[in-house]
């Protein structure tokens, strides 16, 4: 099968896609293009109409010498008629201010042209990239993400600044140049034109090997862009187990690389610019010889010879740059590409067609028939049903893998099930108003990231328009009030970046204090103890008692002392619930709860 190699797909960066794949994503990139381009065809229509008038101003100034040569000069030095000369100066001062002032309107004109395409590339990039499932950014990495909008984005501007104008002014140039040149001498033209076939030739040499190139400097250089990311992101697990060496060889790999990718581009141009200039030098030294000879016989005026000479140099001399273009539009091909496969991908868990509202939800959560898994081999939900009253505290254990957290995605509809439903209040979370599961349904994780801003507000993330009162009220609810009391600002400082200014056991509480701020009907706590101390837990178990009233709660914890406040204690294992007991009961008993009790307890002594 013929494959082509290309990158740029919504996940891993591929190099064996078929010749129907890479059509496909080609199309793809356009119909992107084109959406783009849509909301600012005026302003493309202005700016092609400004470039063609300054172009056909600028080529008219070699045709102007020759006549002036040829006609004004012998009217000045035989008849001493100055108006012929003074009319061919006056023309060309005109054609060359002109066209001077109408290429620096048609620079604003691109300009503004290029940076409302951005803006609404960039925009696009970040409203989709939210909108997409939590499915998508646990399988894309982070580097690449950040590679979409920034490097790629970049390339695609510079693309659009520099690049796709020099090569829109450079064949319309060429183009009036040749159209100019048949006009003043046909047979001249002539020779241009049979010496296009080895500049033909020696461009498309150049396309098909900068193609494969540039496409390579492309993937090298997300790689090194996401190597970069992960290891500054992950930089304590890089400490803490000394990959700082490790680290440096790969990077080292991955950087060398990408030096020998750009080495070849080099060697490229290095072989075109002097296959260039030789072409080029050919056709002048053509044109000089057979013009001379027309010359010399009369059939040719010396100014027209001159004319056809700056022609000839004038339609080369573009060519350089159309070059440069296609370096950085292999680059922004494959950038527009990756860009495009990421606003096509599909939200796995979609937003409803037709949403039904549920103005005051009373946290009735139930599975009915559910299965679901992460992959068709990967079942870790099979035919599960749990009914989970309203108000009622519920607290999953069971080991690691036994579906706790994919029970509490699935409860926030982080995913949706394969087969089966998951309701509140007997609304299919399929079919309710995002706005209402959101505001229903909270999860406080592991991981309580903090937003860059103050203490006051990260508190206030899931209700903005919080009174500063009901945020320290919140605070004090989860016993979060007394450390941010002692922040240098108090609720106004600044976290820093992830809250590097407060501690792991400090981000926890306050993510405690934005959940119980949002006040939702059903709040789930996915190992959101496992980052505080056993002071602050029994503070956090304090404030819970109080908080849990009346709302229906999921407790996920491997602290089975965090269990002891639940209504209701379910023990998974495999992805089936083996045990549904209060607390005490199952405590009591001998199952599987009991015997995690019993070696907790030891654990103590």
């Amino acid at each position: 099968m013929t494959t082509a190699t290309v990158t740029g797909t919504s996940g891993e960066d591929r190099s064996d896609y078929t010749r129907e794949e890479s059509r496909s994503i080609r199309r793809r990139s356009l119909r992107l293009l084109g959406s783009l381009i849509a909301p600012v065809r005026w302003q493309l229509v202005l700016a092609a109409a400004v470039l063609v008038v300054s172009t056909a101003l600028r080529v008219a100034g070699p045709a102007l010498i020759g006549f002036g040569i040829n006609n004004a000069l012998p009217a000045v030095v035989e008849q001493n008629d100055w108006m012929p000369a003074i009319v061919v100066v006056g023309l060309y001062l005109v054609s060359g201010i002109g066209g001077a002032a109408l290429i620096g309107w048609y620079v604003l004109v691109a300009a503004r042209l290029t940076q409302a395409v951005m803006l609404d590339l960039r925009k696009r990039i970040f409203l989709h990239t939210q909108k997409l499932s939590l499915e998508f950014h646990e399988s894309y990495t982070s580097g690449r993400i950040i590679s979409r909008q920034t490097s790629d984005l970049d390339t695609i501007r510079e693309l659009l600044d520099g690049g796709l104008n020099e090569l829109v002014s450079g064949i319309l140039f060429g183009l009036f140049t040749l159209i100019a040149l048949l006009l003043v001498d046909w047979q001249s033209g002539v020779i241009l034109i049979v010496m296009g076939i080895p500049l033909f030739l020696l461009m498309r040499w150049f396309y098909k090997r900068s193609q494969l190139v540039y496409r390579q400097s492309r993937t090298v250089s997300a790689s090194v862009i996401v190597k970069f990311v992960e290891s500054m992101t992950g930089i304590r697990a890089v400490k803490a187990f000394r990959r700082e060496e490790r680290n440096d060889e790969e990077f080292g790999e991955l950087a060398l690389s990408y030096r020998d990718v750009n080495i070849r581009s080099i060697r490229l141009f290095g072989t075109f610019e002097p296959g260039l200039m030789a072409v080029a030098s050919v056709a002048i030294a053509m044109v000089v010889l057979w013009g001379g000879i027309r010359v010399s016989t009369g059939a040719l005026g010396l100014g027209f010879l001159l004319s056809a000479v700056l022609y000839v140099r004038n339609f080369f001399s573009p060519l350089q740059e159309v070059a440069f273009f296609l370096n950085s539009y292999q680059s922004a091909v494959a950038a527009l590409e990756k860009v495009s496969g990421v606003l096509e991908e599909e939200p796995t868990v979609p937003d409803p067609k037709r949403p039904v509202d549920l103005w005051q939800a009373r946290g009735h959560v139930r599975f009915d028939g559910v299965t679901f898994g992460y992959g068709d081999d990967r079942v870790i939900l099979p035919d599960f049903s749990l009914d989970i009253p309203a108000g009622q505290t519920v607290a999953l254990v069971g080991t690691t893998g036994a579906g706790k957290s994919t029970l509490a995605k699935l409860v926030s509809r982080f995913y949706d099930p394969t087969i089966g439903t998951v309701s509140l209040d007997g609304v299919d979370l399929r079919n309710l108003h995002p706005k209402d599961l959101r505001r229903a349904i909270v999860m406080v994780t592991q991981e309580a990231y903090l937003f860059s801003g103050t203490v006051a507000d990260n508190i206030a993330l899931g209700k903005p328009d919080a009174t500063m009162e009901q945020i320290r009220a919140a605070a004090r609810a989860v016993g979060a009030d007394a450390f941010i009391q002692r922040l240098p600002d108090g609720y106004d400082t600044d976290v820093n970046k992830r809250g590097g200014r407060v501690s792991a056991g400090q981000r926890q509480l306050i993510s405690f204090a934005r959940a119980f701020l949002a006040d939702p009907a059903v709040l789930i706590l996915d190992e959101a103890t496992a980052s505080l101390d056993i002071p602050s837990e029994r503070a956090i178990q304090e404030a819970l008692q109080t908080l849990l009233a009346d709302r229906t709660a999921i407790i996920i914890a491997h602290r089975l002392s965090t269990v002891a406040i639940a209504d209701r204690v379910l023990v998974m294992e495999h992805g089936r619930i083996i045990e549904d007991d209060t607390p005490d009961e199952l405590i009591s008993g001998d199952g599987k709860f009991a015997q995690l009790h019993r070696a907790w307890r030891e654990s103590l002594v």
